[in-house]
């Protein structure tokens, strides 16, 4: 099954705390209709995202293409949310607002991570709708969900597709050759929400919802060779980097340049793994802080400078209060059971919009 990214190629007053809806809501009926009732709640803080994207020509020469994705509004002051590979290496970005006659705004980077493909954009708005997060933790296989993006650009409007979760634990990997933390130009997705509501291009950035109207859910990647197959970053996996995003924007931030997964005892069973809790490290960008000091697929992070990792997000905190440049010692477990400790200079997380200049 070949998996294909779903996006075609101020003052930040605010605290960090979960985004409130700032305009009333049309009441939800979810007898007859549940999915208009949804898609009418939801859909006035759906936004297009286009981008002007500078791209290598067949002579090699810089050319300058056009991208479309989605992004919703989280904060009335213009904070939105979309994709890392929907505007990543963009010279521009401009997003549009969802009504008949939209509203066009500039937007800027303020933060993200493109090892997770999060992007957090500003647009100099204020007054706009927005959206509630829900929380992924809680879905269920079976729930239905709602997707909501720009599939056919701008020209056709933002459309709407409706399934169930079909996988709460998947683990994707997509090409993606213009992606500067990507391991061998393959972004690696883990832990992610399957659902049979389509995802096509265009579509990538736009809300995953529940029942509800609330985001559980960053649609991201499609297939192409089978139907209604979508795949979703969990919110509850972002947030932390959207909050700090908003409350401190373009900070640099320390990486090692690998992607990871939760170890649990299920998946160390599956993996014949000698540990069954930590961060399994599932790839390692060449040139990378991680794979130059020796670090390798496979591994397990157990600890970083004493500090203990037990899941994924761990590892994250740490990293959130560590600086680009801080020398740090990484233990790891291998397959076999061996103990390694590497010693590692953290680098700089890319920003999304970081390109080379025709």
């Amino acid at each position: 099954m070949a998996l294909v990214l779903a996006g075609c190629t101020a003052t930040l007053g605010d605290t960090a705390s979960p985004p409130a809806t700032t305009s009333p809501a049309p009441r939800l009926h979810l007898g007859k209709e549940p999915y208009a009732a949804v898609a009418t709640r939801v859909l006035p803080s759906v936004v297009n995202v286009t981008t002007d994207v500078y791209e290598a020509s067949p002579t090699g020469a810089p050319e300058e293409g056009q991208g479309i994705g989605t992004g919703f509004i989280i904060r009335a002051n213009g904070v939105v949310v979309t994709n890392c590979h929907v505007v990543q290496g963009a010279s521009r970005i401009t997003v549009f607002t969802s009504e008949d006659e939209p509203t066009r705004y500039d937007a800027r980077v303020i933060g993200g991570d493109c090892e997770h493909d999060l992007a957090v954009l500003k647009v100099d708005a204020g007054g706009l709708p927005t959206i509630r997060f829900g929380a992924s933790a809680d879905l269920r296989l079976g729930q239905q969900v709602v997707a909501i993006g720009y599939a056919l650009a701008l020209e056709g409007g933002p459309s709407v597709t409706a399934g169930i979760v079909s996988s709460l634990d998947r683990t994707i990997r997509v090409q993606d050759p213009r992606c500067t933390v990507c391991a061998n130009g393959v972004r690696t997705y883990s832990e992610v929400i399957q659902t049979d509501a389509a995802i096509n291009h265009g579509n990538s950035g736009g809300p995953l919802v529940d029942m509800t109207g609330r985001v559980v859910g960053i649609n991201s990647a499609g297939s192409d060779n089978a139907e209604n197959i979508g795949f979703a970053i969990a919110i509850d996996s972002v947030q932390p980097a959207i909050a700090s995003a908003i409350s401190d924007p373009l900070r640099a931030t320390a990486y090692l340049g690998i992607s990871t997964r939760s170890v649990t005892a299920d998946l160390a069973f599956q993996m014949d793994l000698a540990v069954e809790s930590g961060a399994l490290v599932l790839a390692t960008l060449a040139n990378g802080p991680a794979a130059e000091a020796g670090m390798r697929e496979g591994d397990v992070i157990v600890d970083i400078d004493g500090e203990a990792i037990e899941v994924a997000e761990d590892l994250g905190r740490v990293l959130d209060a560590l600086a680009p440049g801080d020398e740090v010692d990484v233990r790891v477990v291998r397959s076999d059971g061996e103990e390694r400790t590497h010693r590692v200079t953290l680098g700089t997380k890319p920003l999304p919009t970081e390109f080379l200049e025709p």
